[in-house]
Parts: structure tokens; C-alpha cells; sequence
């Protein structure tokens, strides 16, 4: 008797937490009730009902070459689209990021002179963001924008390219000499320049071979890896002063995707053309269209 007065009060108190548990669970009437017409199916707030309308078209990205640029295209494009409508609009994006270390290997071998398993990847991920509902693609790289014939023929839709967006950016602004920095093969072959010169009439000038060997080990040893040192900075600043002061410079295009993470406008005396940001924001201006 005494041991079974002992269990009252927890068996009372087990009975008062059921009795609150289904007081919390239970449905309640009135305004909360379902209204839903008979033999209508009930409404989720997760349903998918399809795709909404919205005149924007759906931006894919090849990023991951590296990834500390391509998350700045992500903040960018989102950032642009909330500015120009307001609320909690975004962008609508689809991105595949390419394991950048095997990736690198490939790109050695594009540099050797073997480009197929380079560009493989490329229109692999490619066709990836088309079956997944892409509209059109943004390579997020300025070296492998030379790859965007490739890619736009392999995989049938739009590839707007870096060269436009940044060309376009720098005859609207009035310059016509610009330095331009980027990886050694964007600084030397002539899909960069070329675009620049012929379609937009620029001049454009670039660092010396020792400069360029400089710029080339930053970008890879040290801005892909998320590694931003201010003597590096330091480097880049002396060489954009020079290309200034004894090529004519009047601006310089950070033409690979990570020098914005280490140059900013505060940081030299001359025009600084972001390409990253450049690209990200035309690509929303092309996907409102």
C-alpha cells in the first residue's frame, strides 16, 4: 500500500503530459478548419505544382575553376537581382562545380597541347546544367571562356562570354588602352585579345614574361587555394603601376576570376575592370531578357 501511494503522483503526472501531448496535437475547429471544396485535393504547403512564370530564365554555371571565385558569382548574381527587384528575389541559378584538383591536371595537359580531356569535362558539365533546366551558360573563368565555341556547339544552348560582357564594360567607359592580367594563357594567346581588339577596339597591353610568371604562381599557389597575402598584393599593384606609367595603361581588366579577391579599386590609381563582376551581373541582365 505504501509503495503503490508512492506511484499516485507519477502516474498522475504521466497522465497530465498525455493529456496536454494531444491537447497540442489535436486538430482544431473554426477558422483553421480545411475549407477545400469536396473532392478537392488538399494543399501542401510543399507541393510542387510546376515551375512559376517569372521572365527569368535559368542561369547555368560551370564553376568549381576555382570555387572560391564561383561563390562569388553566386553572392553577386543573387545580390543584383535583389537589387533591381526588391523583397527576397534571387537569381535563379543552377551550378556544377568541377573537382578542381583532377581538373588541374587537365589543364596541364591542354597547356602540353592535349585539350580533349579538358574540354570533355567542360561539356560534360555543360550538358549537366541543360538537362537540369539551363537556359544558357556562364563559364565562370576567363582562361576556359576560350573553350565557349566548344561548348556552345556541343550542347546547343546560349554561353555568354567573359570577353563580351568585359569588352563591352570597358568601351562604355571611355578607355581605350587597358593592362590586362590574368593566367599566363590568358595573358598570351589572342582569344582574350583579340575579342578586346577587333570587337571593341581597344589597345591592350600586358605584363613581361617575369611579371606574368609572378601573376600565374599567385592565381594558382595562393588566390585558388582562398589564400590572399598582402606582399602578393604588393607584386601585383608595382606591375599595374608600370603598365601605367610606361605602357599607356589607362585601366586594367583583372582578367581571371579570382584577382578581385586580392586587387580592389582602392588599391591603384587606375580604372579597375572586375571581370567577375562584370560577367556575373550581364549574366543577369541575360536572363531578364
Amino acid at each position: 500500500m505504501r509503495r503503490l501511494r508512492r506511484l499516485l503522483p507519477i502516474a498522475a503526472l504521466a497522465l497530465f503530459v498525455i493529456v496536454l501531448a494531444c491537447g497540442c496535437t489535436a486538430p482544431s475547429a473554426g477558422p483553421t478548419a480545411d475549407t477545400s471544396p469536396a473532392g478537392a485535393a488538399p494543399v501542401s504547403f510543399l507541393a510542387a505544382s510546376g515551375p512559376v512564370s517569372d521572365g527569368m530564365k535559368t542561369i547555368g554555371v560551370i564553376g568549381g575553376v576555382s570555387w572560391v571565385s564561383s561563390a562569388e558569382y553566386y553572392r553577386i548574381m543573387n545580390e543584383k537581382v535583389q537589387q533591381d527587384r526588391g523583397g527576397l528575389n534571387s537569381a535563379k541559378i543552377l551550378m556544377y562545380s568541377i573537382e578542381f584538383g583532377e581538373f588541374s591536371k587537365q589543364e596541364r595537359l591542354a597547356d602540353a597541347g592535349n585539350w580533349e580531356p579538358l574540354n570533355a569535362t567542360l561539356i560534360d558539365a555543360a550538358r549537366r546544367l541543360r538537362a537540369g533546366g539551363a537556359d544558357f551558360i556562364v563559364i565562370g573563368s576567363n582562361t576556359l571562356n576560350s573553350r565557349a565555341d566548344d561548348i556552345e556547339a556541343a550542347v546547343g544552348i546560349p554561353v555568354l562570354r567573359i570577353t563580351d560582357a568585359t569588352g563591352a564594360k570597358v568601351a562604355q567607359s571611355g578607355t581605350r588602352t587597358v593592362a590586362l592580367l590574368g593566367t599566363k594563357y590568358t595573358m598570351e594567346q589572342p582569344f582574350y585579345r583579340d575579342a578586346l581588339e577587333k570587337k571593341y577596339g581597344l589597345r591592350v597591353v600586358t605584363p613581361n614574361a617575369t611579371e606574368r610568371e609572378f601573376i600565374n604562381s599567385v592565381i594558382f599557389d595562393e588566390l585558388c587555394a582562398g589564400v590572399i597575402r598582402n606582399e602578393s598584393r604588393a607584386g601585383y599593384v608595382r606591375i599595374i603601376d608600370r603598365l601605367a606609367a610606361e605602357e599607356g595603361a589607362e585601366g586594367v581588366i583583372l582578367g581571371c576570376t579570382e584577382i578581385p579577391l586580392l586587387i580592389h579599386q582602392d588599391d591603384v590609381r587606375i580604372p579597375v575592370f572586375d571581370t567577375t563582376r562584370i560577367h556575373a551581373e550581364a549574366a543577369v541582365d541575360y536572363a531578364y531578357t
